[in-house]
């Protein structure tokens, strides 16, 4: 089969399959976000399988309701793993003080406190390089640039509650990542 006839098939695929798919999806999810969420992850994990194998899906039906299944469970398995602290943020998307991972302008006082924190930046670039594109992206856009989680939301057509979850793992990765060096750095305050 030719790229234009696979293209053309995965599409049809597509078109037939993906009522059902989001109807079954929508009948397990209470959330109408994360039911789409997932339905994207179906239908993407559903093209790249077609494009990246030499053997077609024989019953596509069944395999599509079996991923969305699984993707289903898998998704109740994080939410009830990692709930985020919705009081960590304020009603713009943005840490609250007491839990921001950036120094305050006083710490830059003390020469050698300027240097701890010129080490934690350094650290945390490296740290962000290393975080998902995403979740990266929704983190510099809140922290170093300052857009609000609602405006990126509106901006990208992702739900906040998905762009606040980013974050959240984020933040959670770079705290754990940088937390020896953080930590020394205050508490040589």
């Amino acid at each position: 089969m030719s790229n234009d006839e696979n293209r053309k098939n995965v599409e049809e695929q597509v078109i037939e399959h993906l009522p059902r798919i989001r109807s079954f999806i929508k009948g397990r999810v209470p959330n109408n976000e994360d039911a789409e969420d997932i339905l994207q992850d179906v239908f993407y994990q559903f093209l790249k399988t077609m494009e990246g194998t030499h053997r077609p899906i024989e019953l596509v039906s069944s395999w599509l309701y079996r991923v969305a299944k699984n993707t289903i469970i898998n998704k109740n398995k994080k939410k009830k793993e990692a709930q985020i602290p919705t009081y960590w943020y304020d009603e713009n998307g943005f840490l609250i003080e007491e839990y921001a991972l950036f120094p305050k302008e006083n710490d830059f006082n003390d020469p050698e406190q300027s240097y701890m924190w010129a080490m934690v930046w350094q650290e945390l670039s490296e740290a962000l390089s290393e975080l998902p594109d995403e979740q990266r992206s929704v983190f510099e856009w809140t922290e170093f640039e300052g857009v609000p989680i609602k405006e990126i939301s509106q901006a990208t057509g992702i739900s906040t509650n998905t762009l606040l979850s980013r974050k959240h793992y984020a933040v959670k990765y770079l705290r754990n990542r940088l937390k020896e060096i953080y930590d020394e750095a205050i508490l040589n305050k």
